[in-house]
């Protein structure tokens, strides 16, 4: 990247760690392509934005294309592999990650007509586009969207591929059962009558001479 492409201005490279600034002005009107590749301290602290046990590699491949109105158009592709952990067995594993990115920037001035555009359209339109990135002080930073791309291509709940989560099953206890009440009470033996007693008599009362 030439010297006309860095802006004079700090750089947050805790939040941001990967930084590869395009200047808009100067992309010719065929384009550019850019192949950029993320160093070890780069991919350590985007591992650590991401709670990533390790970021081992990470390539982004993009073509730059202007547009008459003011806007720019990134594709490409963004290509990583991930240390995790995997949820399961907690054993540490390694993830691919292959996202396509396919982006419009455009001036800051636009961002609000497009926005309103989107949201005055029919909800589930699938021919709506999504708003456009803003150009921000007329550069664009292909390492912010190649990390954009890395982290949605993150598998929030990785597993080994042979692993299986086993639910322990606690045994019912049958005294729980609703019916178990029911069946102490059947199982009760039935009170027995005092001996010497029939339907319609009295017990011990004299009979009458």
């Amino acid at each position: 990247m030439s010297k006309g492409d860095r802006p004079e201005q700090p750089r947050d490279r805790a939040n941001d760690p990967w930084r590869v600034l395009i200047n808009v002005a100067q992309i010719p009107e065929t384009g550019l392509h850019r192949e950029i590749e993320a160093d070890a301290g780069i991919r350590q602290a985007m591992a650590e934005i991401a709670e990533l046990r390790e970021v081992l590699s990470a390539h982004a491949s993009f073509d730059v294309v202007p547009r008459r109105d003011g806007r720019v158009t990134v594709t490409g592709r963004v290509r990583a592999r991930i240390g995790q952990t995997c949820v399961v067995t907690l054993d540490p594993i390694e993830n691919e990650i292959d996202e396509d990115v396919d982006l419009v920037f455009a001036p800051p001035e636009q961002i609000p007509h497009m926005a309103d555009l989107v949201d005055d359209a029919e909800e589930g339109d699938e021919n709506t586009p999504d708003p456009p990135e803003p150009i921000e002080g007329g550069f664009i930073d292909l390492g912010r969207v190649a990390t954009d791309a890395l982290l949605l291509g993150v598998d929030p709940y990785p597993r080994k591929p042979d692993a299986v989560f086993e639910q322990a099953v606690e045994a019912l206890n049958p005294e729980d059962h609703p019916f178990a009440a029911l069946k102490v009470l059947q199982q009760k033996p039935a009170k027995r009558k005092p001996k010497g007693t029939s339907k319609g008599k009295s017990v011990g009362k004299p009979k009458a001479d």
